[in-house]
């Protein structure tokens, strides 16, 4: 892997956003820091825009509805809906626009605005671009369960080689406009480029040699 790697090629607003910051991190090393950094980002937010409480903090236009469990640190921004049954943990910033819907879990994870994650869906250890879409039941997976080495892997470019990341926790760096099917899934280590449209069903793993 190349010591950085430019996120503005798969999230155009990366630099304008209030994670500029962190721009020069590598997608892993951001999701790992994913408490350190949401409390850094709710101790800058603008007073009496959000209602905070326990380091959770909802923009007052954001509707949640009961049920909904948001765990801190956690920033949800501008007219973001939360469906009840969602559950939000471990250091989430989810952007303005943003649908979390019922029975999905995020968990450590950056959204960019108007992202939606519709409905019994996982997403763990990840940074979504602006405008992505999951289906039902699509699902972002955060570790290696099926191996007894659980380092995640990436690969460095398409047919590029796979690179040990240093961590054990991460799930996908998806691009702006990625559209995910319903039922598809996408394994660990995962760096999907903008507009790409996962079918239903369909499996991502970079592990695996590509389909001749």
């Amino acid at each position: 892997m190349p010591n950085t790697l430019d996120l503005t090629a798969y999230i155009a607003g990366f630099t304008a956003s209030p994670l500029a910051p962190w721009s020069g991190l590598m997608p892993w090393e951001i999701t790992t820091r994913a408490p350190e950094i949401v409390r850094g980002l709710l101790a800058a937010l603008p007073e009496g825009e959000f209602a905070v409480q326990d380091e959770v903090a909802v923009h007052r236009s954001a509707s949640v509805e009961p049920g909904a469990v948001l765990k801190g640190p956690l920033i949800l921004g501008a007219r973001c809906f939360v469906a009840a049954g969602a559950y939000l943990r471990g250091g989430n910033w989810v952007g303005e626009r943003c649908t979390i819907g019922p029975g999905t879990e995020l968990k450590s994870s950056f959204v960019f605005p108007s992202t939606g994650i519709a409905h019994f869906n996982f997403v763990g250890d990840s940074v979504l671009g602006a405008g992505v879409n999951l289906e039902a039941g699509s699902i972002v997976c955060n570790h290696r369960n099926e191996r007894a080495a659980k380092e995640i892997l990436v690969r460095s470019g398409e047919g590029g080689a796979l690179k040990a990341i240093g961590c054990e926790k991460f799930g996908a760096l998806i691009g702006d406009g990625v559209r995910i099917g319903a039922n598809a899934v996408i394994a660990p280590g995962a760096l999907l480029r903008p507009g790409l449209v996962v079918g239903r069903a369909c499996l991502i793993d970079h592990e695996l040699p590509d389909p001749k």
